[in-house]
């Protein structure tokens, strides 16, 4: 029987917590192996009841007495790693920055194919696709949806975002400040994804011809409270309307900011004219094509999601009244969706 040095009480405690705690079932059961001797257990008691040779046990017992806690770890599954990848790094993010087509090359993606190739002819390298795959996981590089951006952004997009920060920072009940824009309902249900069982889809049944309703919606910046108009067209008239909804509702209020994007109805010849014979009204406009920065949008996504997407409303005004319990929801700042709005058609 190998000869094994008394281990200190606070080690074995350390030894017993290790055993509940690692994941590592084969280092678990090595060190229990090192604790049943300790309580007087034969080498062939220990390795009867581990399941395990003689030889096993003895060589655990040798790799304690040399290495400690340490030499009874398991080591790395697999081959030892032939290629140190980091110094590509550097290179392949600049790859990254580029489309292909700045290298003359014919796609205008990246593919792993391609870069394998371009890393392996710039740096004479006999790298696998494989290999470079395993590296990009490392380092947290996905194949991911591009966002379409402007090459030239706005050149007063500076001049814009101090104007809205500016109304925002002396918003008050006497000067409210509104994100609006409007949004499309379609009686032709948006398709998206449900749950459903595996190697199956969900079909959603269609009215097959289609209508079309407009909202014109404010979400207010400081209560959150939506106000909004409905309309068969979105034109002019539909702004206006909401304007004069603006109106009715904030009748004490000094001004009325708006931060809206550069759509052709917020500035039209007939709003300007409106707009002349109320004074209090200011609109703010966002710098072209950056949708991002008006917060009504993240609404009229979620109505998207809760309400248009996949619906089974066969008429327009049923589909309506969805959205003005929506609308009404998050006016409440109740998590829209999950209350019942009228008797179950099941």
């Amino acid at each position: 029987m190998p000869i094994i040095a008394p281990i200190p009480r606070n080690e074995r405690q350390q030894m017993k917590k290790l055993i509940h705690k690692t994941r590592d079932k084969d280092y678990a059961r090595r060190l229990m192996a090192l604790l049943m001797p300790h309580e007087g257990h034969t080498v062939t008691h220990v390795a009867k009841t581990l399941h395990a040779a003689r030889s096993s046990v003895n060589r655990w017992i040798h790799w304690f007495t040399l290495y400690g806690l340490e030499g009874l770890k398991s080591l790395p599954a697999g081959r030892p790693i032939v290629w140190n990848l980091a110094p590509l790094y550097p290179l392949l993010s600049f790859l990254l920055q580029h489309s292909p087509q700045d290298f003359s090359y014919l796609r205008s993606r990246w593919s792993l194919e391609l870069i394998t190739q371009t890393l392996n002819q710039l740096l004479k390298l006999s790298l696998t696709q494989s290999t470079l795959y395993r590296y990009c996981q490392q380092v947290g590089i996905v194949w991911r949806r591009a966002a379409p951006t402007l090459k030239r952004p706005d050149p007063e997009y500076h001049e814009k975002i101090a104007k809205i920060t500016e109304a925002l920072t002396h918003i008050s009940a006497q000067h409210p400040v509104f994100y609006e824009d409007e949004v499309d309902i379609n009686l032709n249900p948006k398709i998206g994804a449900d749950w459903c069982f595996k190697g199956q889809q969900k079909r959603v049944v269609t009215p097959g011809k289609n209508e079309k309703h407009y909202l014109a919606g404010c979400l207010n910046a400081e209560t959150g409270k939506v106000t909004y108009v409905k309309g068969t067209k979105k034109d002019s008239n539909l702004f206006i309307k909401m304007l004069d909804e603006l109106n009715t509702h904030y009748p004490d209020a000094k001004t009325i900011t708006l931060i809206l994007d550069n759509y052709c109805i917020h500035s039209s010849q007939k709003v300007k004219h409106w707009l002349a014979q109320h004074p209090k009204f200011n609109l703010v406009f966002l710098p072209s094509y950056s949708p991002w920065l008006n917060k009504i949008e993240r609404l009229w996504q979620s109505l998207h999601e809760t309400v248009t997407r996949n619906h089974s409303c066969q008429s327009m005004w049923r589909l309506l009244s969805y959205v003005d319990a929506f609308l009404a929801s998050i006016s409440a700042q109740q998590k829209p969706g999950m209350n019942k709005i009228g008797v179950a058609s099941l």
